[in-house]
């Protein structure tokens, strides 16, 4: 199940952040990030697996935020403002020639189960829809935004170590 997968897409929010929102009296956003996230990415990235951030934050706020994230942590390829994932997982396959089965999308709610459902590897966090976790072939034992996607990297990069 977990051996060939060479990229890992994501979604944001609820993904990557605990899926709220702060607004600020000026009209500013802010999101909740995970450390153990941020300091996983690298390790996926450094075995050499592709890393996508596929996102349908629409608002200019959100989507500087969702583009500061990729920029921390050197995540080139970014989809913000996606509605169809499915066709953004597709470009994102294509333009690194990898099989659809090569790759594993994490998302959290229905708008993610598109692209959930053409990957090799489809993955939720423990607080995600009902829906999405009956969809998803990997449910993590944490939440979004409180190490979901670490918990996805480390336990791809631990299979196929022993593969």
């Amino acid at each position: 199940m977990l051996e060939p997968i060479k990229a890992i897409a994501m979604d944001f929010d609820g993904v990557l952040t605990d899926g709220g929102l702060w607004w600020g009296a000026n009209g500013e956003e802010m999101k909740r990030l995970c450390f153990p996230d941020i300091t996983g990415i690298p390790l996926a990235r450094n075995a050499g697996m592709k890393l996508a951030i596929i996102s349908g934050e629409s608002s200019q706020a959100g989507m500087g935020l969702v583009r500061r994230y990729a920029e921390k942590v050197k995540i080139v390829d970014i989809y913000a403002g996606c509605h169809d994932k499915a066709t953004a997982v597709r470009e994102f396959a294509k333009k690194y020639e990898l099989q659809l089965s090569e790759i594993c999308f994490i998302g959290d709610d229905v708008n993610d189960l598109p692209a959930m459902t053409i990957v090799g590897l489809s993955a939720a966090p423990a607080n995600a829809h009902p829906t999405v976790k009956q969809q998803a072939t990997f449910i993590t034992t944490r939440g979004g935004g409180f190490g979901a996607v670490r918990e996805v990297i480390d336990t791809i990069l631990a299979k196929q170590a022993k593969a």
